[in-house]
């Protein structure tokens, strides 16, 4: 979730009829009428019935769009002030040169692209609606997905060349309500149970699908392809050079549910571990794709018995983490008039170590304190303990919008639980200590995923700015020293790790940090933190290139972009080569 955390509901995951209607249009899910194909020989007018038949099914189609346009008002969403940069921009169309860049890029920072997803609304924002069935609307982590990308190119005489663009993720259903012009899947997941009911219906109905696929959380890499998610569906392929869509990815067709966020790289085999959450059983299917990307090597039912919202898996040396928090998705819940998304507290949370290529039978479940952890910021093995550190909070910002922050109960502290492979036993503590940080979104030197890492970067919170906006703003990042303890009585048990801030100026918030290490690095932390970062007194965007062993010291780099980047979730920096780009003529614009 963003607290990324993503509409990973929606796909209420019925299954798609075949269709009979034409293609070319975006009603091409209605259930048919009967096929004439067993009259073939004995009638000569088939032909004539066939037309009557696509005549049928059009009709239907447009009754169905008389009813909604009839029935269902779609409302903006109001913005604050102080909600300016969650509003959506328009796409840039090519990438443009960016000129006005303070300080100096590093001479050994790597070429590559820093890219980040984000939600962007089409048609003005995120809707509600109002209809005899009610209210329902979309909520703060939905919109569609928008790539923003910053390219750093390196010429023969060492200078820099840097480019941005922008560009929606054209999933299924964002070309389809392009094609129509106009918002058109109903809101299906905040609001009053018999409106989100009539929108599933509705939207399965005319589209063949009960909610909008988002693709507008993170973007990953994989066997050199780079792909776009949302875990309400499958990943898209994206061509990271142009930033196209190029395809759905499910694996040869072996992947056919939804995709988590995070996927992760497993250590040592270069594997790929992911997992599928869905509203309906199987709630949960773990899944591990062969390091080249080409087939599915494993696919496993968790066998839970209730959908809880993973928005991530760990990984370790032998084991799969499988965080099952009462967040969940029910909708028997919401058929008995209450919410489709809930956390309570009441219910069990607990973490399951799951053998690499182990079944249900081989997880290993531990009993924890219950919470909502949406991130992990790594996890790994420590003799016969299993160590998870993430990023937790008391409640859920999943659904808001309206959900107030001021009793922080919503953010995130970093904490930490071992679990002992042997004896059952769970430690748990708040890896801060007594110092009260909230701090999510935490990105560690990739090179350490699944394996003991020393230090680990956040976004921190500003508890005030946050408080009113139903969604959380960082004013800073920190650096988290695993291995070293803050000042002060050493034996006082409450005493966490060392904390290092890197404080924005007022009203300045980030959105998408990253780590990019120095190809060669001998230390974990030889490298860099970049950021996304607005002001949102001058309403400027720039991108920030930050010492990671300088980490609270001044800024390297200041890029300033050329258009305004809105908020949005997880970035990566991703090392990749121009030359056989060359061809590409948005690559070859003269630096002045």
């Amino acid at each position: 979730m963003a607290t990324s955390y993503k509409p990973f509901i929606s796909n209420c995951f019925i299954q798609r009829r075949i269709s009979h209607v034409s293609q070319k249009s975006p009603h091409f899910n209605l259930p048919p009428f009967p096929t004439f194909k067993p009259l073939k020989k004995i009638l000569p007018g088939l032909p004539l019935l066939i037309d009557v038949q696509k005549t049928m099914t059009d009709a239907a189609a447009k009754l169905l769009e008389a009813f909604v346009d009839s029935f269902f008002q779609f409302v903006d969403q109001p913005l604050l002030p102080s909600q300016s940069n969650f509003a959506p921009v328009e796409e840039l169309g090519e990438a443009i040169l960016v000129t006005s860049i303070q300080g100096s890029i590093p001479d050994d920072f790597p070429e590559g692209v820093y890219i980040r997803n984000g939600p962007n609304p089409v048609f003005g924002g995120l809707k509600s609606t109002n209809s005899i069935f009610g209210r329902s609307s979309h909520i703060w982590v939905e919109g569609e997905g928008m790539l923003h990308a910053i390219y750093f190119k390196r010429s023969s005489q060492g200078s820099w060349k840097v480019l941005y663009n922008n560009k929606h993720v054209e999933t299924d259903t964002y070309k389809i309500e392009k094609q129509l012009s106009k918002p058109s899947f109903l809101p299906a997941i905040e609001g009053d149970s018999l409106a989100i009911l009539s929108a599933y219906l509705l939207n399965w109905l005319r589209f063949g699908k009960v909610n909008k696929y988002i693709s507008n959380t993170n973007v990953f890499e994989h066997s050199g392809k780079f792909y776009s998610v949302a875990e309400n569906h499958i990943p898209q392929e994206i061509d990271i050079f142009t930033l196209k869509t190029v395809r759905n990815w499910n694996v040869n067709g072996a992947w056919d549910r939804p995709f988590t966020s995070h996927p992760k790289k497993a250590p040592g085999t270069g594997e790929l571990v992911t997992l599928g959450v869905a509203p309906t059983k199987p709630f949960a299917v773990a899944g591990i794709i062969s390091a080249d990307g080409e087939k599915l090597v494993q696919r496993v039912d968790l066998q839970l018995n209730r959908c809880t919202l993973c928005h991530e898996i760990g990984v370790t040396k032998r084991y799969i983490v499988i965080m099952d928090f009462p967040l969940t998705i029910d909708l028997n819940r919401l058929l008995r008039g209450g919410r489709l998304i809930k956390y309570n507290k009441e219910e069990y949370a607990r973490i399951g170590i799951l053998p690499r290529y182990g079944d249900a039978n081989s997880i290993k479940w531990f009993e924890v304190e219950p919470n909502c952890t949406f991130h992990i910021i790594n996890s790994f093995e420590d003799g016969h303990e299993v160590v998870v550190r993430g990023c937790s909070s008391l409640d859920s910002l999943i659904p808001g919008p309206n959900l107030s922050l001021k009793e922080h109960e919503g953010l995130s502290r970093c904490h930490e639980w071992r679990l002992n492979m042997h004896s059952g036993e769970v430690k748990e503590k708040d890896i801060c200590g007594g110092n009260v940080v909230y701090m999510d979104f935490p990105v560690i030197n990739g090179n350490f995923i699944g394996v003991r890492n020393r230090y680990a970067y956040t976004q921190v919170v500003d508890p005030i700015a946050s408080s009113d906006q139903g969604a959380p703003k960082y004013g800073g990042l920190a650096k988290l020293y695993f291995e070293e303890s803050c000042k002060g009585d050493k034996e006082k048990a409450e005493e966490g790790v060392r904390v290092e801030c890197h404080m924005f100026e007022k009203n300045t918030f980030c959105s998408g940090a990253a780590f990019v290490p120095i190809e060669g690095g001998l230390e974990e932390d030889d490298g860099w933190i970049i950021a996304f970062v607005h002001n949102e007194d001058t309403n400027i965007s720039e991108v920030h290139i930050i010492d990671a062993k300088k980490f609270s010291g001044e800024v390297v780099t200041k890029i300033t972009m050329p258009r305004r980047v809105p908020y949005g979730f997880h970035g990566a920096f991703m090392q990749i080569s121009f030359q056989a780009q060359e061809h590409n003529s948005v690559y070859h614009q003269q630096t002045p």
